[in-house]
């Protein structure tokens, strides 16, 4: 797609023949109008890039860049006659288009032309207008602004060269005869120092940015990530006329999908692969200093060359020669950025190779996600958890084991209205203690007017502005004790009985005495003093109790929540007319309430809608909405297990809006948003007591306690790097990233043995990058990948030059210092970050060339590298298993499938091995031995009854572990096409093909054979695949469907021949092999790449987790009643009809894009209820016989059953 910069029309081109010119208008009130499109259809062309052309205020112009083929019979007949000519023994045809020139070079017989199409905004029509013969590599363009801002015309990227083009250029003059005039105006690329001349570099993307009137500059990428600058000089004269072409390095950068530069000096990369980068320039008019290249100079090469052709065939085939072009251009080292620095980074796992799941880490509750993610040199194993990232910004040691944490605002306004906090307060068993915040965290004595000798229930700020306004309230057992103005009064209880708990906001207090008893006090801003408003006797003992909140533009809360021991919940209304009237009450059953809030959150329309949080004691957290009018309590509360431990629930401020901490086991944040709450633990250890804490460097924190300590937390604050609860659809998950060296193809768990008695598990990740050197050869070119040996250099060289200094005798100087230096140190590593790059290793001559190596991971260690194995020359490790022989005493070795020499298109290789590791002290790698296999690739490998099972070519084998190498037991032949994958169970193993879908195999230990049991009549191309249970497979495939097959029952019975007469027929026909069954089918739209069954809440049921190749992360919920299939079938149903389509696409077509949807529900777009207006939903909650917040349960329910 392509726009005119004027804004007056859009052409769409598919990859093929069609184009479509759509003409845009205003209408009378200024909305935009796309009239019926114009065709400019050409036939039998391959579009490759699509531009419009800055021409000012004419006609609107699109540049095409394209190639026009022959018709397939045409092409037959040239085929046969270059055949013909080839195998001819008089010699070579004379004709050019029977050249034997691989397509897509110079001399294959096609053309590649710019063309211009123009659009006649008065005869409203579309016609082709010119064309130019461009470099058979050209890939990419780019539009120079036209007008009064420049001279128009377009950029032309391919390999090696960037060329300007434009209808009725002038052609580059030079000095001199000459027997050819050149005619392109055409500059070469600079090159790096190790690329081999006989291969080009490719421009794959291009853009240009208008600094202001008459000034612009273009930016090109090449393949390898190096990022150059493109300046055009235009005539003096004439400022339409372009005279010179420079091209000079600017920086090297992801490989990106783009080039997106803004007009604030900002350049984002969205990268094809790996993280996606936002930088900021630090120079942009470089071409003094940089490596750079004219065109001047590539012109003069090619007249050097004595050019005997015609002008524009011999320009063409000079500038088709990788070799020509190294000539010309410069060469440089890729370094760390110069002209360029990272502001920010977005997290992208794209692509997942690989995914495991397991509680690895060995502290922590919920296990983790380990995913094998980037490609090349930004790979990496990603550790992604399920939570919010939390940054520790102080921990303190206590003097004991506190019971409470408060905090208390205080009375300056900040700048942004909002008041800061001024107290922080931890109550102790038979003490308080009273924390100051200013600049540091102080601890104050008597003056602060707390009482420091009694525990602290519940204390707050009351009134409106603070201390000075209304001073600070204390609850204590023995009473309640308001401090204003460095005065203290105070209430005491009645008689014996003491205070069981308390709770306070800026205008309420409400105690509860030990019997059930409730006291309620009100703050008189006229006064300035407390009074006792009303009592009240629940008739059960109370166990915690909330005022909430005082709501915006309100004097006071409405509602007030108490918890009773006897596992009730009850709402009592704190109006003036009816004070501590009971207005509604909620059973808990056995469970007993541990703690409650309520918490109101601001709609847009004014309105607050008011939740029950209520903490149990068996761990578990049940939430409710309440009425705002009658304080009635929703009749489907939603609950869910946080922990083992009694669930304390606080009120905290997250991205300013109000959000529920619920400490557990494993401390949660809720938080509403996007119709529906979202809730998810933090990645944090476990707390005790929390509150919500704000000052000038944290605005939206929280003050914690921790066994004997005191913590200070940010939540999300990695820099970006998870999602923020309830503002996205996707899940809070937080990632750890391990740097890796080549692209990751597989990982195993090992168990290690350590002493008699311990053991470690590590993990093996095997890397190997195609069209690369190993780690040594790198070594011996002078490669450095981190950019650094330049830098350092310079840097050293710079820190030598300074004069020195007679050391001085003052302590304070010497003090400053030493603070300065590490302050400059601390700025270097924070730059030395921003300016890192990921660089790609030097490109080999020659094809079938490979680095690779075997990596030992410790995950408990935060997946720290325990050893690296390099692996020979050219030599991939593809893919790794965990095997444990009898022969061997079942100790878990290390098995590693690796290619020789092996090239893609075609297949070919040299040598394939399987090797075998043993991990010495669970932390090092000994090669055991290699064993040399025949028959194809090692693609697959995976342990089977103390014996080894692996996946060669078309052939899968067993072997048995021997002294110097592995010994063959038997195998099986003939299977479809390539074994991709293989698992096994007990005497069975699955075996995935290449093409040709699943086959299911069972070993006969009588006869010592691999017997063929079953396979599926569908020819899928499987990428993974995972075992459910010993009949049932789910498998992904390349064409991103997911699908479950099963063995039908009793097909196994007879695959053995258990009267030992084997019968020369008994596999030959094709018939006869059991068919498997096809229980689900789930188109997801992308490729599936792993997937593994597991649990992501400890104690909570198995799902099918997967992969993509972009990097999602994705699951399979497993239904266990009848009634929720029935459900979720009906809602399904019911939201293809009323969700909103974006792109007009039906949700059951989209997922039946290779086969029927069977048996499988899309929780997309159920889950899209929640963003339905109110009314959609009642409608669609009435048809389903239920209300909508029984099916905003529902939804909540299944999700957390996951999550």
């Amino acid at each position: 797609m392509a726009t005119d910069p004027r804004g007056r029309a859009a052409m769409v081109a598919s990859i093929e023949k069609r184009k479509l010119v759509y003409v845009l208008n205003r209408d009378s009130t200024g909305n935009i109008t796309v009239a019926s499109p114009l065709e400019a259809h050409r036939p039998r062309t391959i579009v490759f890039d699509l531009v419009g052309v800055d021409n000012g205020y004419d006609n609107p112009i699109f540049a095409s860049l394209e190639v026009q083929y022959l018709e397939v019979e045409e092409m037959m007949e040239q085929e046969k006659r270059r055949k013909e000519a080839k195998s001819s023994k008089d010699g070579v045809d004379d004709d050019d288009n029977v050249r034997d020139v691989p397509i897509g070079n110079h001399g294959d017989g096609f053309t590649k032309q710019l063309a211009y199409y123009e659009l006649d905004l008065g005869l409203n029509h579309v016609s082709r207008r010119w064309a130019t013969t461009v470099h058979r590599t050209a890939c990419c363009l780019a539009a120079i602004p036209g007008g009064a801002d420049g001279p128009s015309g377009v950029l032309v990227g391919g390999e090696d060269y960037i060329e300007y083009l434009h209808e009725g250029m002038t052609p580059p003059s030079f000095d001199g005869n000459h027997s050819v005039e050149p005619k392109r105006l055409i500059c070469a690329v600079p090159r790096r120092e190790f690329h081999p001349d006989s291969k080009g570099i490719l421009i794959t993307h291009m853009a240009v940015l208008r600094q202001k009137k008459g000034k612009f500059f273009a930016l090109a990428q090449s393949e390898l990530g190096d990022v150059y600058k493109v300046t055009l000089k235009v005539s003096k004269e004439d400022k339409t006329v372009v005279t010179d072409l420079t091209v000079c390095l600017l920086d090297t950068l992801p490989v990106g999908n783009g080039l997106n530069i803004s007009k604030l000096a900002l350049l984002f990369i969205p990268a094809e692969f790996g993280d996606h980068g936002l930088y900021q320039f630090d120079a942009i008019d470089i071409e003094e200093d940089a490596v750079k290249c004219t065109s001047q100079e590539t012109i003069s090469a090619f007249l050097k060359s004595s050019p005997s052709k015609d002008a524009d065939d011999a320009e063409l085939e000079f500038y088709s020669t990788p070799q020509n072009a190294a000539s010309i251009a410069p060469t440089f080292r890729p370094t760390v950025l110069k002209n360029l620095h990272k502001v920010f980074s977005l997290d992208s796992l794209a692509p997942v190779t690989s995914v495991l799941v397991g509680e690895l880490a060995g502290n922590e509750v919920s296990p983790q996600i380990y995913a094998l993610c980037g490609r090349g040199p930004r790979s990496s194993l990603r550790v992604l958890r399920h939570g919010l990232s939390v940054t520790e910004l102080a921990v303190s040691e206590l003097p004991g084991v506190p019971g409470a944490v408060f905090n208390v605002r205080g009375d300056t306004v900040a700048k942004n209205g909002v008041f800061y906090d001024k107290y922080i307060v931890v109550s102790f068993a038979d003490a308080t203690l009273v924390l100051s915040v200013g600049e540091t965290v102080e601890e104050m004595g008597e003056e602060s007017g707390f009482l420091t000798t009694e525990p602290t229930l519940a204390c707050a700020a009351l009134g409106g502005s603070g201390e000075q306004g209304g001073g600070i309230v204390q609850v204590y057992p023995g009473g309640v004790r308001h401090i204003q103005r460095g005065s203290v009064s105070q209430w005491h209880v009645p008689g014996i009985k003491k205070i069981e708990c308390a709770s306070a906001n800026e205008s309420q207090i409400l105690i509860a005495l030990v019997g059930g008893e409730l006291i309620y006090f009100e703050f008189d801003p006229m006064s300035g003093g407390l009074t006792e408003a009303a009592t009240r006797d629940v008739g059960a003992d109370v166990s915690s109790l909330d005022v909430g909140m005082v709501p915006k533009g309100k004097s006071r809360s409405l509602f007030a929540a108490v918890g009773c021991r006897d596992s009730t919940v009850r709402l009592l209304s704190l109006a003036p007319g009816s004070l501590l009237e009971q207005k509604s009450s909620t059973a808990l059953g056995t469970a007993r309430p541990h703690s409650v809030a309520l918490s109101t959150d601001v709609g847009g329309d004014g309105g607050g809608e008011i939740t029950l949080t209520v903490g149990l004691d068996d761990g578990s957290a049940l939430r409710a909405g309440v009425d705002a009018v009658t304080g009635a309590i929703s009749t489907s509360p939603s609950r869910r297990f946080l922990g083992a431990r009694p669930v304390a629930v606080a009120r905290v401020v997250l991205e300013g809006s109000p959000s529920t901490l619920l400490l557990s086991s494993r401390p949660w944040i809720g938080r509403a948003g996007k119709g529906r709450h979202a809730m998810a633990p933090m990645s944090y250890a476990p707390l005790d007591h929390g509150c919500s804490f704000s000052n000038e460097v944290v605005r939206e924190g929280i003050v914690a306690t921790s066994g004997t300590t005191l913590r200070i937390l940010s939540v999300g604050g990695s820099g970006g790097n998870d999602v923020i609860l309830g503002a996205e659809d996707d899940e809070a998950f937080n990632s750890t990233r391990v740097g890796l060296r080549y692209t990751p193809r597989q990982m195993c768990l090992l168990s290690a043995k350590l002493s008699e008695t311990s053991r470690r598990i590590v993990l093996a990740v095997v890397e190997s990058d195609s069209n690369d050197v190993g780690e040594e050869a790198k070594k011996v070119l002078g490669f450095d990948g981190t950019g650094k040996s330049k830098a350092a250099s310079k840097k050293k060289n710079n820190d030598g030059d300074g004069m020195d200094m007679d050391d001085s005798d003052d302590d304070d100087d010497a003090n400053m210092d030493e603070k300065k230096e590490e302050d400059d140190e601390e700025d270097d590593e924070e730059n030395d970050l921003a300016r890192q790059t990921p660089i790609r290793g030097p490109v080999p001559a020659e094809k079938g060339c490979w680095g690779s190596c075997v990596r030992l991971v410790d995950p408990s260690d935060g997946c720290s590298t325990l050893d690296c194995v390099e692996m020979d020359r050219n030599e991939a490790a593809l893919c790794c298993a965990s095997v444990r022989f009898h022969s061997r005493g079942g100790e878990s070795l290390l098995a590693v499938g690796t290619v020789t020499g092996m090239t893609m298109n075609p297949l070919r290789y040299s040598l394939s091995h399987v090797i075998l590791y043993r991990i010495v002290n669970g932390e090092r790698l000994q090669l055991l031995h290699r064993t040399k296999v025949d028959d194809g690739p090692v693609l697959s490998l995976v342990h089977f009854q103390g014996r080894l099972l692996v996946g060669i070519g078309q052939t899968v084998r067993l072997f048995e572990m021997g002294k110097r190498q592995l010994l063959k037991k038997c195998e099986l032949r003939g299977m479809p096409t390539m074994v991709k994958t293989l698992q096994a169970a007990g005497d069975r193993a699955f075996v995935g093909d290449m093409m040709q879908s699943m086959q299911f195999i069972r070993y006969d230990a009588t006869s010592n054979r691999l017997v063929l049991v079953a396979k599926d009549s569908n020819p899928r191309p499987i990428t993974c695949q995972e075992l459910l249970d010993v009949n049932t497979v789910a498998v992904g495939d390349k064409f991103g469907n997911v699908s479950i097959l099963r063995l039908p029952r009793g097909a196994d019975v007879g695959a053995i021949d258990v009267t030992g007469a084997r019968a020369l027929w008994d596999s030959a026909r094709e018939d006869a092999t059991p068919k498997l069954e096809t229980l689900c089918t789930y188109h997801v739209g992308e490729v599936v790449t792993g997937m593994t069954r597991a649990s992501l809440v400890a104690g909570g049921a198995e799902s099918l987790i997967y992969v993509t190749i972009t990097g999602r992360v994705g699951a399979f919920v497993p239904f266990t009643s009848r009634d929720d299939v029935e459900f979720y079938s009906s809602l399904e149903g019911f939201l293809r009809q009323d969700v909103p389509k974006p792109t007009g696409r039906d949700p059951q077509e989209y997922r039946s894009y290779y086969a029927p949807i069977k048996h499988v529900i899309d929780g997309d777009l159920c889950d899209a209820y929640n963003l339905l207006p109110y009314d959609e939903k009642q409608k669609i909650a009435e048809r389903l016989d239920r209300t909508v917040g029984e099916v905003v349960k529902k939804l909540e329910e299944t999700r957390n059953a996951l999550l």
